[in-house]
């Protein structure tokens, strides 16, 4: 059992509904995270809170438990004079800075003539995605808190 404070080192692979893989960080670089920090998905984290090391095993997420459903209306309009338009076409992701200061992706919807329609939500808003792991590390909290130190 993983307890808050330990951290945690993982692979995963990210299935749509169909089977595709959407990521993974097979032959990669591993995940490290820090159990109870809200580093991951929400409930994503409370299933590998369950797991020890080198065990395996597949965790299906509807939206609600992943990124959401998709919101009909999570679109904005923006003047193309507000960001980069060269080489812009629907389906680009764009890194844009929100009121508050925060950066986020988004996807371009639609090119207009002035204007950009600028998709807000995530783009796996709205999917039911299986997440397949392995747990590869579990440091302890309390050894954890003494290499920190």
């Amino acid at each position: 059992m993983i307890e808050n404070g330990c951290i945690v080192t993982f692979e995963y692979t990210v299935f749509d509904e169909q089977g595709r893989v959407i990521e993974s960080s097979k032959g990669e670089e591993p995940v490290t995270y820090v159990q109870g920090q809200e580093e991951l998905i929400p409930a994503l984290e409370e299933e590998l809170s369950t797991m020890e090391i080198n065990e395996e095993r597949n965790i299906l997420l509807r939206p609600e438990q992943a990124y959401g459903p998709f919101d009909p209306n999570g679109f904005t309009e923006v003047p193309k004079e507000a960001i980069p338009t060269e080489g812009l076409m629907p389906g680009t992701t764009l890194e844009v800075r929100g009121p508050g200061g925060a950066e986020f992706s988004c996807r371009v919807h639609e090119i207009r003539t002035e204007t950009v329609v600028l998709d807000l939500n995530h783009p796996l808003a709205g999917q039911t995605l299986t997440f397949d792991v392995k747990v590869l590390g579990i440091q302890p909290a309390n050894r954890a808190r003494a290499s920190s130190s």
